[in-house]
């Protein structure tokens, strides 16, 4: 296996040029601060609606509709975030890059201006697309505008404003909830894109990654076919997941046609990307499919950022949903959680970067992960906060060190040439794993919510309007017991979520323990 800094200093030398930057002083340092705006407002992006979602439930009626809050942001960035990576080689990067932030700028203001639950979707969508092409171009632009000995520490100053604006998320969106309007939270975005406009338009340099080239034979290049299933099949996948017992029963015709269309989409894109129909560069990595030990950091990427995010989502609904706190309250309960991931992650990456071994990370990440989601399992109405505090810091500090830990594995697993499209494979696993899982835990949460209500309330009774909240006007009808029963069905269906963060645990365990017998074999073989 190769050294990690030799590795690193190789992924430079493919990435971006040696020579010196051409911007300076003052210039740079706004070009610098526009830049990580924008991985901070993707930050906030990703949990802001983490401890509004009964605010969203409340004021649209559309509890069926829960699951979308969440997922249409990751379900938008995990479907495009491939496609970005290979128009930002194939376009100029600061053009692209301001598109993307028009993108975002548009679907925040779709989602401020929402009249509906269905228009707050579209744009929360927007945002994921729009988003991802952002996070991809700061990426990018940085990696190109600064020189080979100072690009480590410009490339990792994006990882560290994302963990920022994820932590203080929940806690933005619950405050303006509280304090002013949720709509707020998204208008946000618009104030401070209009502030970065001016650095974005006027200093950021234009790069063109291939001079001489004309447009035309560019655009051909790009893969456009395979952009277009890829979002289809993960949408269509989604919409199913979703649907599924809450809008339509599952054996319905449309949700069967869902899974069929996902199915046939996902064949079909399996044949273009192996074949190679309509274009000369596939837009997924097809060759790294091959390789084992990428595969199975791979699985480990999707099983950490499962167990970041659905945490993110469900904690806060505990808090409201059971306790009846404000959206604000419920935020500051989860910041254990998130700053316990964030500082692993900072820890983690240190001394991984001092010492080259990231193994024991999985293994260490795997197990806090699966205690902390076992016990987070056991939460009824009468555990104490102190308790939730405790069981979400296993969860967060076993997430934060492996969430990053993917990126630097798989250096070591394939050739410098092929780094580039294996940080892709891995970045759209930890983009789509939140995407499905949240689909999936919220659609098994309303599933199990509405059949555990059955037998508790009359049979016409509006039990989606009761599992909508500790407010809803129906349930204050009911006497104490009654009420007490029925708060305790919600929260136990609201239990199942951690089923999906102790298989991640125990995944993670199962496959690092096959990524060591692996690397071990290989060592062997070439001995």
């Amino acid at each position: 296996m190769a050294n990690t800094e030799k590795t690193q200093s190789q992924i430079e030398e493919v990435s971006a040029p040696s020579s010196s930057r051409t911007i300076h002083g003052v210039s740079w340092l706004l070009v610098v601060v526009s830049l990580i705006s924008a991985t901070f407002l993707w930050g906030i992006d990703g949990t802001i609606v983490a401890d509004i979602q009964a605010t969203f439930v409340n004021q649209f009626h559309s509890l069926d509709r829960l699951a979308w809050n969440s997922v249409a942001f990751f379900l938008g960035a995990a479907a495009t975030v491939l496609s970005w990576g290979q128009i930002y080689s194939h376009l100029n990067s600061k053009w692209v890059f301001i598109s993307c932030i028009v993108v975002f700028e548009v679907g925040s203001a779709v989602c401020g201006a929402a009249p509906s639950e269905s228009a707050l979707i579209a744009g929360r969508a927007i945002c994921g697309v729009g988003g991802a092409g952002m996070y991809t171009g700061v990426l990018t632009l940085l990696s190109l505008t600064t020189t080979e000995k100072e690009r480590a520490l410009y490339m990792g100053i994006p990882g560290i404003t994302w963990g920022l604006g994820t932590v203080l998320g929940p806690v933005i969106g619950g405050a303006f909830a509280l304090y002013v309007t949720w709509r707020w939270g998204f208008y946000i975005n618009l104030c401070v894109g209009a502030a970065c406009a001016p650095v974005y338009l006027f200093l950021v340099p234009s790069i063109d990654p291939q001079p001489g080239i004309s447009m035309r034979d560019r655009l051909r290049n790009i893969d456009w076919l395979g952009m277009v299933l890829l979002a289809g099949a993960a949408t269509a996948l989604i919409m199913g997941i979703c649907f599924g017992g809450v809008v339509y029963p599952w054996g319905s015709g449309r949700t069967i046609a869902l899974f069929v269309l996902a199915f046939v989409i996902t064949v079909a894109f399996a044949v273009q990307q192996g074949v190679g129909f309509f274009t000369k560069s596939t837009v997924f990595p097809v060759s790294l499919v091959k390789n084992i030990s990428i595969l199975a950091i791979f699985l480990n990427e999707t099983c950490s950022a499962t167990a970041c995010f659905l945490p993110i989502y469900f904690i806060p609904l505990y808090f409201q949903y059971v306790r009846g706190d404000s959206p604000l309250k419920a935020g500051i309960y989860l910041l254990p959680f998130i700053c316990f991931m964030v500082g692993t992650v900072m820890v983690c990456g240190n001394v991984v970067s001092k010492t080259g071994h990231w193994m024991p990370w999985f293994f260490y990440g795997g197990a806090l992960v699966l205690i902390g989601g076992a016990l987070m399992y056991t939460v009824d109405e009468s555990t104490s906060p102190a308790k939730i505090y405790g069981y979400s810091i296993l969860i967060g500090s076993g997430s934060g060190a492996y969430i990053q830990m993917p990126f630097n594995a798989a250096q070591g697993f394939v050739e410098p040439s092929m780094i580039p499209a294996a940080v892709g494979l891995i970045t759209g696993a930890q983009l789509a794993a939140p995407a499905i899982t949240l689909s999936i835990a919220n659609s098994v949460f309303l599933n199990k919510a509405v059949a555990a209500l059955k037998p508790i309330l009359p049979p016409d009774a509006p039990t989606l309007q009761v599992v909508s909240g500790v407010g809803s006007e129906y349930l204050a009808t009911l006497d104490r017991a009654k009420q007490a029963e029925v708060l305790h069905a919600i929260l136990k269906s609201m239990s199942n979520a951690y089923v999906l963060i102790i298989t991640s645990g125990a995944l993670t365990l199962v496959m690092s323990s096959f990524l060591v017998l692996h690397t071990r074999r290989s060592a062997k073989g070439k001995a």
